[in-house]
């Protein structure tokens, strides 16, 4: 696929974002096949837009519609989860929820503390990755360790398990600076697989203004003033005006997110996070 060409994308109307996008999903479906295809799906605006294209895609090209994957901190907004069942429904899909299924942390709150002696062998030998080696930790899916281990970690093991080799994101180049250098297809390792990102090229005001021509489905998170959706502990509202109403083009959209997990991001994302 090719490389970056942002000054190129800049210029596109909306038709031509979306034309291009549908051709990137159009040739990862075209070398990986929809049965080693998987479309990460958080139950946000990006992501449910790219599944939308996702099926658009499938039903122009005739092939069958790829799985996607869900993956559960443990501290998921109640909304979303209800958003995530809706569609599913209404859409046919076939999802797969994942999530750390390590007895330690059957029943944590945020902000209780897990022994790092009752974690399973593969927890423990990833908190070694990353060259933990504290007795414990609080239980805080944002932070550095929580975002390894409860999203990463499982990550990784679906896709090794499920032998996945295309895994579609909805990242976008001018949401955060630890993702303004990717490309629409990325190789990675460790598992060996290939990232497809058919977003990058869309701006925040692109992704709104599709829902909307489109009648794409949104959690109502974004009409409460939530611009940016992760945990419930790790993400505010920007405003009480609704995502779309708000002055998109000169605040930033993460804001609202939780300050730590946005200054390591790039770590993560060496780590395998998206």
């Amino acid at each position: 696929m090719e490389r970056n060409d942002k000054d190129r994308f800049d210029h596109m109307g909306l038709p031509e974002k979306v034309r291009h996008a549908k051709a990137v999903l159009s040739r990862a479906l075209e070398e990986f096949g929809p049965k080693r295809t998987a479309l990460a799906w958080t139950g946000g605006k990006d992501s449910t837009v790219a599944l939308w294209l996702m099926r658009e895609v499938a039903r122009d090209t005739g092939v069958s519609m790829p799985g996607a994957l869900f993956l559960d901190e443990g501290d998921m907004f109640d909304e979303i989860h209800a958003f995530v069942r809706e569609v599913r429904e209404e859409w046919g899909l076939e999802l797969t929820v994942v999530q750390n299924s390590d007895p330690a942390f059957k029943g944590k709150s945020v902000g209780d503390m897990v022994s790092v002696a009752e974690l399973g062998a593969n927890t423990r030998a990833e908190l070694e990755r990353l060259g933990f080696v504290e007795p414990s930790f609080s239980f805080y899916p944002e932070s550095r360790i929580g975002s390894h281990i409860m999203k990463t970690m499982v990550l990784n093991e679906f896709l090794e398990t499920t032998k996945t080799k295309a895994l579609v994101t909805a990242i976008r180049w001018d949401e955060h600076e630890a993702r303004e250098k990717e490309e629409f297809s990325s190789p990675r390792q460790t598992p060996a697989h290939t990232r497809v990102h058919p977003l990058l090229h869309f701006k925040e005001r692109d992704v709104w203004d599709l829902i909307f021509e489109k009648h794409i489905p949104f959690c109502t998170l974004y009409r409460e003033g939530y611009r940016s959706l992760g945990t419930r502990s790790g993400t505010v509202k920007a405003s009480d005006v609704p995502a779309w109403e708000q002055d998109l083009e000169n605040t930033l959209e993460r804001s609202g997110r939780d300050p730590e997990k946005e200054r390591i991001l790039a770590q993560l994302r060496s780590l395998g996070y998206m």
